[in-house]
Parts: structure tokens; C-alpha cells; sequence
């Protein structure tokens, strides 16, 4: 599996932005889709983004979609979360995964995710 380390988490104001970053190690980073994922408090961990393993194709949930932006790094073994305009509803803690190639499944579904981060807090403060 590989192992994932996110930071850049923060606390912002409402309209600010933030750049999440995800190092993987202990795989080769470009057999893996990757994805974003967060969850705030009392709520289920929901999709937030996710990226092919070349970057070729992306998706959003509706609730980022024109905000967030998700980028990659094959030769630095990173994944980015760009978040735009941001508000006091995406507050929560932010979770990178990875997906190995091959995998069955929606890459917009948990359940394809085989390795996660330990997360980092976003709060907006409105």
C-alpha cells in the first residue's frame, strides 16, 4: 500500500484560499488514481475530487466544482488540492487517497480507495 501524508490545512476566512498537499511513498505514485475526500464533524466522509494517474481526466463533487481544483506531481510523488473562495461549509478534515490501477469501481466511491491519509483540518471562519 502506499502511505500518504497530507498537509496545508489551515484556518482561513470565508472567500480565502488554501493549497492542500498529499506526499505518497512506498509505491510507484503513478500506478494510482488519487482522490480528495473530507468529513466534517457528524456528517459522512464525502468525495471531494480525484485525478487519473496522468492527470488526463478530473471530476468534482457539484458542491467545489469552479472553487477546487486537483493537480499532480508524478516525479514529486504528489497529489493538490487548490481551494478557492472558500466558505464555512467546506470546514473539515481533508483526506487524500489512492486507488491502485485496475481497480474496480467508481473512482467517486470510498470503497475504490485502498490507502488514506491521516487527514488535515480546514476550518473557514465566516
Amino acid at each position: 500500500q502506499v502511505q500518504l501524508v497530507e498537509s496545508g490545512g489551515g484556518l482561513v476566512q470565508a472567500g480565502g484560499s488554501l493549497r492542500l498537499s498529499c506526499a505518497a511513498s512506498g509505491r510507484t505514485f503513478s500506478n494510482y488514481h488519487m482522490g480528495w475526500f473530507r468529513q466534517a464533524p457528524g456528517e459522512e466522509r464525502e468525495f471531494v475530487a480525484t485525478i487519473t494517474w496522468n492527470g488526463a481526466w478530473t471530476y468534482y463533487a457539484d458542491s467545489v466544482k469552479g472553487r477546487f481544483s486537483i493537480s499532480r506531481d508524478n516525479a514529486k510523488n504528489t497529489v493538490y488540492l487548490q481551494m478557492n473562495i472558500l466558505s464555512p461549509e467546506d470546514t473539515a478534515v481533508y483526506y487524500c487517497a489512492s486507488a491502485p490501477l485496475g481497480q474496480p469501481g467508481s473512482l467517486l466511491n470510498r470503497s475504490v480507495y485502498d490507502s488514506w491519509g491521516q487527514g488535515t483540518q480546514v476550518t473557514v471562519s465566516s
